[in-house]
This record gives C-alpha cells, structure tokens and sequence, in this order.
C-alpha cells in the first residue's frame, strides 16, 4: 500500500519503520527537521508536503500530540479533508478527546472518505516490537480496510464501535491504568514503612488479589520486574507528562458525560503535582519516587 504517515516522534517513527519493513510504501512528514532526517536516514522518504503526500497515497496514518494538532492537520485550510483522494482511508493513531475524534470522523463522511479513530496501548517498547494494542472507532467497512496495515504495527487490534469509539476505550483504559499504578506505588510506599522487604511484597501481591498490570509489568520499585522502567532511572516506557494528559482527558469527558469518577480526578491531581516537581519526562511509575519523598517526612521515627 502507499501510505503517508504523519507524525514521526517517539511513536510514530517506529511505527512507520514498521510498515515499511512489512513492505509498504511509507512517505513520512513531521514538522521537525531531527524527525525527518532520522526517518530519512532509515531509508524512508519525507514529502515536500502534507498535500503531495495525502494526494499520493491510499491510506494516511497520523500519530499528533493533541486534539488542537488533530484539528489542523484534518480541517485546516490545506488539511487532509481537502487534499486526500476520495475514497482514502484515514486513521488518526493521536489520543485525544473523544469530541474532536467524532467532529473530524463526521467531516471525512461529507468528503466521502474513511476515516478510524486508532489510539494505541503499548507505549515506546510496543511501538518497536509491533506489539501494540489498537483500539478502533469507526465504520465496520473502515475497520476490515485498516485491519491488515495495523497489524504490521501491533498484536491486538479491536474495533471498539462506531466514531470516537477508540478514543473513548483509551480515555478509559488509561485512567484505569493511572489510579491502578498510584495504588501500587502507595502499597510499596506504605510497605517500606512497615519494614516488609520489596521482594516480599511483589511475590505475595502479583500472586494475590492485589496483581494488576502496573504491578506485574512496570513495578515502580526496582528489583522484582527486570524490565520495569524503574529498573533505569524510571527512563520511559510511557512518560508521565503523557499520563497526565490522559487523565485530564478522562476528566474532561467524565464532565461532558456526567459520569463519577473521583479516582480518576485524584489520580490527575497527584500526576499534576508530580509534574510540577519536574518528573514530567519521567516514566509514570515515577509516582512511588515521588510519594516516597512527599510521605518521608511524616514518616514515624
């Protein structure tokens, strides 16, 4: 297929390494010069713009910061809803708000084009060994199309439902995923205190009622889980500033919902906290380095 992938950072740029080690051909864009000499230096091939390459291709895959870029890149003046052939298919890999995913989807259909919400789980390492978890929303038609380009990019690919549907499974996904990983840190925290040894901990706790996936796969203390983040100065994996911002866009679609969720609200609050004190560009499972520190000096002598 001719695919034209936009975006080529932390996650992007593996991922269309990814496609054009399946074969395809992949043209790159990112407004980043290192972006695009790297991509380059992998053999990839950058566009002169973002027209010259939606008109080119069969499939446009995007991977953006935010809802704002998401809106840009799609509805601007020289956006991909005016350049991309009729009948294209466009999948936006971004995460962001459930609102904008709903309003571009129904812009691409007045255009007669395709278009997938296609957040990812998975982080950086996922991204590298194509495993990543992809959670679609949109036309069951538009899924089939997508299916087989996704899978040369990751190992679980589900369709979630109609448009804004992927990005709603990720919103609650990762909120699960931030009040799960404080719970864990606040375990470890509360578990030196007691004087019961980490090890001790791990092995009763991932073989009990406790195990989860933070626990299991990124313990935020180092010793139990080799791989985990906190084994390498908590180097991410998936940063917190990314967190954060997922927790905010669960909270912001809880509010537009009218849905309760006060542990999502917590967990976004401490995140912001812990971002504040510089942790941003941390791993997430930083959180037990930062309440270990806020805690230790209430700690009891």
């Amino acid at each position: 297929m001719r695919i034209q992938f936009i975006g080529l950072g932390n996650m992007g740029l593996p991922m269309a390494s990814n496609l054009r080690r399946a074969g395809h051909e992949v043209t790159g864009h990112d407004t980043a010069p290192r972006a695009r000499d790297t991509f380059i230096a992998q053999g990839g091939y950058i566009a002169a713009s973002l027209a010259e390459g939606a008109a080119a291709a069969e499939v446009v895959i995007t991977m953006l910061p935010a809802g704002e870029h998401v809106r840009a890149v799609y509805l601007g003046a020289e956006g991909l809803l005016r350049c991309a052939g009729r009948g294209s298919l466009l999948i936006d890999c971004s995460t962001i708000d459930v609102e904008t995913a709903r309003e571009v989807a129904a812009e691409a259909a007045k255009a007669a084009i395709t278009m997938l919400d296609a957040p990812v789980s998975g982080g950086t390492v996922g991204a590298e060994r194509a495993t990543l978890t992809f959670m679609v929303g949109g036309s069951e038609a538009g899924f089939a199309r997508a299916k087989p380009i996704l899978a040369a990019m990751g190992k679980h690919i589900v369709h979630a439902g109609g448009p804004g549907a992927g990005q709603a499974a990720k919103i609650c996904n990762n909120m699960i995923l931030g009040v799960s990983m404080l719970g864990v840190c606040e375990a470890f925290v509360l578990a030196g205190r007691l004087g019961l040894e980490r090890h001790k901990l791990f092995e009763i706790a991932s073989n009990s009622s406790g195990s989860c996936w933070s626990l299991l796969h990124n313990c935020p203390v180092p010793g139990p889980v080799p791989t985990a983040a906190s084994e390498r100065d908590y180097k991410p994996g998936f940063a917190a500033a990314l967190m954060l911002k997922d927790l905010k866009l669960s909270q912001q679609a809880a509010e537009s919902a009218g849905a309760a969720t006060p542990m999502g609200a917590h967990a976004a609050r401490i995140y912001e906290a812990l971002a504040a004190a510089g942790l941003a560009e941390k791993d997430f499972s930083v959180a037990f380095r930062f309440l270990d520190a806020l805690l230790r000096d209430k700690a009891p002598s």
